[in-house]
């Protein structure tokens, strides 16, 4: 596999053109978060996926919660559709240890029921906002200003709320997340280019040292998002910007039913699929261009030029 030969980028000059394995023109995969998912709803969509030569991240809950708000591994057919799903390339990640809030000993019944379920432990993890034991999220993401500015637009509703990275809280596994979790999703841009929204990614911040590596995502958290930051125009752009989009969502927020899936969903991914792309897991995307552009520890100045352009996008009325 020949590496690119280029300097690490920043946030402040713009991102590398990537020279992408096998001569692919661009990256492009999805971390979809568990959230609602049922039997009927996201395993048509999988199918889809994988028969469109595309292989992404699906997040899971390793524990059962009165409080969740779809299936977790408890669920003995769910357990053996994800067995079939990693079987077949895709990679299962982390949406926490339940779908409610857990204590520090439930999250480690979680994290060593993942790994005797999928063999290792998790690699990727995506916070699940309703959790107490979300590590870093909220406000918790950010500094200064930008917290402050948070807060206001927030009204104070998640200050505080985030208590997995806070020591001696009963929610608290900072330390286990380090040792077990490689990257951390952290910021969503409208951009479907997200190395362009996040040219640092995967990055560590000295300020959130529980988290190994942090990476960002292009929004498409519900079926209209997910189509609008992929419209054609979008893909083309991503192709002849040489970019990489790890997308953000739900797929059991509608991208299937009844009976059927989106119309304009299925278009633009079957239009996707004929183009040039590394169509990989988030963490095999991710491990190349830490291969391939080293490790990068955030400075301050490229830490405030995300928040804000996070803040400025959910401003906008964009992602969350």
């Amino acid at each position: 596999m020949a590496l690119a030969s280029f300097a690490r980028p920043n946030a402040l000059n713009g991102p590398p053109r990537i020279q992408w394995p096998d001569g692919k023109r661009f990256a492009f995969t999805i971390v979809d978060d568990t959230d609602e998912a049922r039997m009927d709803n996201v395993p048509p969509v999988y199918a889809f996926l994988q028969d469109h030569g595309l292989r992404t991240t699906k997040t899971v809950w390793a524990l059962n919660h009165a409080d969740a708000d779809g299936l977790s591994c408890d669920d003995a057919g769910y357990l053996d559709w994800l067995h079939g799903l990693q079987e077949a390339g895709f990679e299962i990640a982390w949406h926490g240890a339940a779908g409610g809030s857990s204590s520090r000993e439930e999250i480690i019944r979680g994290l060593e029921r993942f790994r005797d379920l999928f063999g290792h432990g998790p690699t990727v993890m995506s916070n699940h906002t309703d959790c107490r034991d979300g590590i870093y999220w909220g406000c918790d993401r950010m500094t200064g200003t930008p917290r402050l500015v948070y807060d206001l637009l927030t009204f104070y509703s998640r200050h505080g709320f985030s208590r997995g990275h806070v020591e001696g809280d009963r929610h608290f596994w900072g330390d286990l997340c380090r040792r077990w979790i490689k990257y951390v999703r952290n910021f969503v841009f409208a951009d479907i280019n997200t190395l362009k929204a996040c040219p640092v990614m995967p990055y560590h911040d000295p300020l959130r040292p529980y988290a190994n590596s942090w990476f960002a995502s292009s929004d498409g958290a519900t079926v209209v998002s997910f189509n609008r930051c992929l419209a054609e125009a979008a893909q083309d752009r991503l192709e002849e910007e040489g970019g990489a989009c790890i997308m953000y969502t739900h797929f059991a927020f509608e991208f299937y039913g009844p009976r059927r899936l989106n119309g304009t969903f299925r278009h633009l991914m079957k239009r996707l699929s004929r183009k040039q792309g590394w169509f990989v897991p988030v963490s095999t995307l991710l491990d190349y261009l830490m291969m391939t552009q080293g490790p990068h520890e955030i400075t301050k100045r490229e830490r405030s030029m995300l928040e804000r352009r996070w803040l400025w996008d959910k401003l906008r009325g964009g992602p969350s």
